[in-house]
């Protein structure tokens, strides 16, 4: 926040002290302008004192106390606004922001973005934000439309792809989802979390080589993601290369030995590793470190 100065303040001066509602609200703006958020609400609460009736002043309390982080109260400011003027996109818009962004009611949030597209039917990021509000809610086949629907104003938007490709997951709609993870990745081709649902997706279809080649791109960025290492050594053993697997288990157990010796002995798609020396060679080196860490 600015270091508001003292001819900033309401406090000085009588004169910098109005008596009406211009005046306390053109100074409410000035000191908005300066980022004197405490002081500007002051103001404009002082304007609505006068003229209770006032969209600007209502709505721009609700900027102010977001600032301020205020966020309750902000939603209220808003909502307010909305109720003078229902017909203006703003107070909508940044209303559902609050709602989704800071309070996480996702419902009043759908209620505020759906309001603010009737009065602006084709703006991006109310429809963006509405599929992020139905996602978030749980309502996954109406976040895949409306994001089918945001994706035909910026086609080429990473995350409109990635979030509608997270609900289709959700939704247990894999083969789609996979498509929407890899049209993703073709706009942003090293995000870590695009490779790594990709991976899991065909892990959990069964189609081994595909999930480790994807999680070998997740490798890529982060050499020492144990979690990775540990579920390609899964998709290597149930391929049938057991010694890749045995590589793999390597880098973990040698990482955190007491974290993943409790994991080889509670999971049974470990039996079949008993049989090579290397993988008893791994358990007890891991075992001494863990007894000596």
């Amino acid at each position: 926040m600015a270091n508001c100065s003292a001819s900033a303040t309401i406090f000085n001066p009588l004169e910098c002290r109005p008596d009406s509602y211009q005046g306390w609200y053109a100074q409410g703006n000035r000191l908005l302008a300066q980022r004197c958020y405490s002081e500007a609400l002051i103001c404009y609460e002082r304007a609505l004192d006068y003229y209770p009736g006032d969209y600007w002043a209502w709505y721009k309390r609700g900027l102010v106390l977001e600032q301020l982080r205020r966020y309750g109260d902000a939603a209220v400011s808003y909502g307010n606004a909305c109720q003078i003027e229902p017909d203006n996109y703003w107070a909508w818009y940044d209303q559902g922001c609050v709602y989704l962004t800071e309070v996480n009611d996702f419902e009043r949030a759908i209620t505020c973005f759906q309001q603010a597209l009737i009065h602006l039917p084709h703006d991006y990021w109310a429809t963006y934000r509405l599929g992020e509000s139905y996602r978030l809610a749980g309502h996954y086949d109406a976040a895949i439309a409306t994001f089918r629907q945001s994706l035909k104003m910026r086609p080429s938007d990473f995350w409109g792809w990635y979030r509608r490709a997270d609900c289709l997951r959700r939704w247990g709609r894999y083969a789609d989802a996979l498509q929407a993870y890899q049209k993703a990745l073709t706009i942003r081709p090293t995000d870590y979390w695009a490779w790594f649902r990709q991976g899991e997706l065909w892990h959990r279809l069964g189609r081994y080589q595909q999930a480790i080649n994807c999680y070998r791109q997740v490798l890529a960025l982060d050499p020492r993601d144990d979690y990775i290492w540990y579920e390609m050594a899964r998709c290597q053993v149930q391929q049938g290369f057991p010694e890749d697997a045995i590589y793999s288990l390597g880098k973990v157990l040698d990482w955190y030995p007491r974290t993943y010796l409790s994991l080889l002995q509670s999971d049974e798609i470990w039996h079949g590793l008993q049989i090579y020396p290397g993988y008893q060679g791994l358990l007890k080196v891991a075992h001494r470190n863990a007894e000596s860490g």
